[in-house]
């Protein structure tokens, strides 16, 4: 049979997708981390997978799904925080725009499963579902073996829960809240994602009527993270909007790298950090390096960082500025502190054994 007869469109995204393949699983799988540093990876949206030289994994946010596929009856559903936010009734044009850089199904090891928060773009049920399946197991304080714990607000928990993870295998944080794993401390800190104050449980006309309601507790339904690890403390804002109140985590801990939510804001929307609020937040963090994230995923919030490139050198030298930016990709690692002074990646560009090998050429004139 010809190949074109017994193509079909099953066998072709069989064959594709994930388009990285386990390109990326496998490159973490083999990372051996030095000691007195971290590495880590990004995932795409605001995922991130962490490697310590302990041999701990930790993977915060980590996201396998997609945005919209089609255009459906045009409409928001109502009660989505996007129209409770600002009224809009048209449909959010998000469209996934990177793609998928690990396969959550091959994923061998991993110590906990970690969520800011609860919105779709957050959690994954493939690889929460993955996770139980395989039956992962960690090590925790005592030495013991214990299955991987998923840890997150109140919020997610229910979520977790409610896919089919057992509620003993999850661990609901509040800020104040520290969990030890090998060389790793995680401490739990303030979320300042206002657009998760807007998020309902339900959507339609049983929506939940916000108007002039006091905003439960943030801390239900979203953290941030300050990872301690042998190579620096990372500190993970989520979905953070900009809050005068990093720079009392910037008082009570030292942070090494800070990623956060960047983005380019529609008309009528507020739900990522601007140029200057990325900006804001690194000094006021006091960190050594800022990373945006989460400008990548959404079509309708893509952003460009040279705006932060051009701001960082307007301001950097009169603001007397202690870190500098620095331009990721995903899929890409950054290890800290070897990587410290490193201002963009590019992926690894290949062809380092060039003339290594004899040519299989006419002539050196076709060079």
């Amino acid at each position: 049979m010809s190949k074109v007869s017994e193509m079909t469109r099953e066998s072709w995204i069989m064959s594709t997708f994930p388009e990285w393949g386990t390109w990326l699983n496998e490159e973490i799988e083999n990372e051996e981390v030095k000691p007195g540093t971290v590495a880590m990876w990004w995932l795409g949206c605001t995922g991130m997978w962490f490697k310590t030289p302990g041999g701990c994994n930790l993977t915060i946010d980590l996201w396998c799904g997609n945005g919209k596929r089609t255009h459906g009856n045009g409409k928001m559903a109502v009660g989505h925080q996007m129209a409770n936010m600002c009224g809009a009734r048209a449909m959010q044009p998000n469209l996934r725009a990177v793609p998928f850089v690990i396969d959550p199904f091959a994923i061998k090891q991993v110590d906990a499963v970690l969520a800011t928060h609860y919105h779709q773009d957050h959690m994954s049920a493939e690889y929460a579902a993955h996770v139980i399946q395989s039956k992962m197991t960690t090590v925790d304080d005592n030495g013991k073996e214990i299955p991987v714990p998923f840890i997150g607000p109140k919020k997610s928990v229910e979520l977790w829960v409610k896919w089919g993870v057992p509620e003993e295998r999850c661990i609901t944080v509040r800020p104040g809240d520290t969990i030890k794993m090998k060389d790793v401390e995680i401490v739990v800190l303030d979320s300042f994602d206002r657009t998760c104050l807007v998020t309902t449980d339900s959507t339609g006309p049983d929506r939940e009527e916000l108007t002039g309601i006091c905003p439960t507790d943030m801390d239900d339904k979203a953290v941030n993270y300050l990872i301690k690890t042998p190579g620096g403390n990372i500190y993970h804002s989520g979905d953070s909007h900009y809050s005068i109140y990093f720079a009392k985590h910037g008082k009570d801990y030292d942070v090494d790298v800070a990623f956060g939510s960047y983005g380019e804001n529609p008309v009528g929307m507020a739900d990522k950090m601007t140029s200057c609020d990325i900006l804001r937040m690194a000094e006021a963090l006091r960190c050594k390096v800022v990373i945006p994230i989460h400008y990548d995923v959404w079509t309708n919030f893509m952003a460009d960082v040279n705006e932060i490139r051009v701001l960082y050198d307007m301001k950097k030298d009169r603001l007397d500025y202690k870190f500098h930016p620095f331009f990721w990709e995903v899929g890409g690692k950054y290890v800290y502190p070897t990587d410290k002074d490193k201002k963009a990646y590019h992926h690894r560009r290949g062809f380092e054994d060039c003339f290594e090998a004899p040519q299989n050429i006419p002539f050196r004139s076709c060079l």
